[in-house]
């Protein structure tokens, strides 16, 4: 499904599914809660990333991955 926002295009399934992807690793691992809410943070990696032009599902959800834990890094 393709959803217009202003004047770009995003492929919802592509930022769903990598969000499916990455937040289903990071549960596992406990970097964040096992919880049914949107982590705004993981889902706003993806969002930006796609908007660079990785549209690929896998990758997204691997460099988001790997974004999110070293922000957290960072922050800890």
């Amino acid at each position: 499904m393709l959803v217009e926002r202003g004047l770009q295009v995003m492929n919802v399934e592509a930022v769903g599914e990598a969000y499916a992807i990455a937040s289903n690793y990071l549960r596992r691992t406990g970097a964040i809660a096992d919880t049914l809410a949107t982590n705004e943070r993981l889902l706003g990696i993806i969002v930006q990333m796609f908007q660079r032009g990785e549209y690929n599902k896998i990758r997204l959800a691997n460099k988001a991955i790997a974004k999110f834990e070293s922000e957290m890094t960072l922050t800890a």
